[in-house]
């Protein structure tokens, strides 16, 4: 029988909390990455926290994932896209859902999105769950470089 873990961690302090890959987000990202505490098989558990307005890039999961705000004000930003390149394609906004303290937010895999702050003199902070596809498969992210607007011109891994 499996047991239960508890770990006692603080997400408002900075330990264990590292920079964030800045090729994934478009300001200053600190992360602390909780899984591996709680020694989670089925899901990979971060605690992010974006500063002077960072925003993620646009990305996609191969599992879904639950975004658990902490702290501040933030938005996410769904797309859609259009053509068959896997380089190059067009993209357009299409949901936006503003983001607050103690909301919880479901994003199905496969969905272009991003997600961060939008106040550059307040910090924003999330509980990011990524959910493992299938048994024995871990969750896989892909990055994106965009103006934003309307191209997607380089696929990140």
């Amino acid at each position: 029988m499996e047991r239960c873990i508890l770990k006692k961690i603080s997400i408002h302090t900075k330990t264990k909390e590292g920079k964030a890959n800045p090729d994934y987000f478009t300001g200053p990202v600190l992360m602390q990455e909780i899984s591996s505490i709680v020694k989670s098989q089925e899901q990979k558990i971060f605690h992010v926290t974006f500063k002077n307005g960072a925003r993620t890039k646009i990305h996609d999961h191969s599992g879904g994932q639950i975004l658990i705000v902490t702290k501040g004000r933030g938005s996410l930003q769904m797309y859609s896209k259009s053509g068959n390149n896997k380089s190059k394609f067009q993209i357009k906004k299409t949901d936006k859902i503003n983001l607050y303290e103690g909301d919880i937010v479901y994003i199905p895999a496969k969905k272009l999105h991003t997600h961060g702050s939008i106040d550059k003199k307040r910090v924003f902070s999330h509980i990011a769950i990524n959910a493992n596809p299938s048994i024995n498969k871990d969750a896989k992210t892909t990055w994106y470089e965009s103006d934003f607007k309307t191209k997607v011109t380089k696929i990140l891994t």
